[in-house]
């Protein structure tokens, strides 16, 4: 399958906090709550590190096959970052470099799971939501940890979860994957619903707290330079 131009966005990155905060409340009207997957044979786990004291960003993204979970493909791609550490905007700072990490893939994912918060955000388009609007493709955020939003205790047993909610919005799940550690954040990027995005992040989690998409992909973002890929 030839590769996609995921390398252009409907807007420039290189702007003010103010510009990117209009970005965000017009872009997540356009956010698709509802399912619409039609098939799933392969998953991009993405995470982003950084070189130099954060001005090199680093992006991975690996494709595993579903739900086997087994690598097919994996790319990163390192750009100077160019949009300073605001919380809330995280993609201003990140998705330019995730964007040149997809346009290198040969196999093309169904799904992006992604390190960060999808509508669980002040303003409803984290960096899964974000991601998924400019890709087109289905999407999910999984967080370690709350943006906005508060939850009623989560059992300490596999696949329980508790709503994530803000304002009286559900925004997404607390998810326990593994007995005894801290659960994960779940909460819908694009072109799916909560329960389809839990129940998927469930069946790519399996020994590890993280979903293994995710796993992969922070693995490979934290490499030193040099080491083998």
């Amino acid at each position: 399958m030839e590769s996609a131009d995921f390398s252009l966005a409907p807007h420039i990155w290189d702007i003010s906090q103010e510009e990117a905060i209009s970005i965000q409340r017009r872009l997540s009207a356009e956010v698709i709550r509802s399912d619409q997957c039609d098939k799933l044979s392969r998953v991009a786990g993405v995470d982003v590190g950084f070189e130099a004291g954060g001005e090199i960003t680093r992006a991975a993204v690996v494709v595993l096959s579903f739900p086997e979970l087994q690598i097919v493909e994996s790319v990163f791609a390192r750009r100077p970052t160019s949009f300073p550490y605001i919380p809330g905007l995280l993609s201003f700072r990140e998705a330019p470099a995730i964007l040149d990490a997809l346009a290198k893939l040969i196999v093309l994912p169904d799904l992006l799971v992604v390190d960060g918060q999808g509508i669980a955000h002040p303003r409803r388009l984290g960096i899964a939501s974000h991601l998924g609007l400019l890709t087109g493709l289905p999407s999910i955020g999984v967080a370690k940890s709350i943006l906005v939003g508060r939850h009623e205790p989560v059992p300490d047993e596999p696949s329980a979860w508790r709503p994530l909610v803000d304002h009286d919005e559900v925004i997404g799940a607390a998810l326990r994957t593994r007995p005894g550690v801290k659960p994960v954040y779940v909460s819908i990027g694009h072109r799916l619903s909560l329960e389809t995005a839990i129940e998927l992040v469930r069946r790519c989690t399996h020994k590890y707290r993280l979903p293994e998409p995710i796993r992969q992909a922070h693995h490979l973002a934290s490499q030193k330079i040099g080491e083998s890929t």
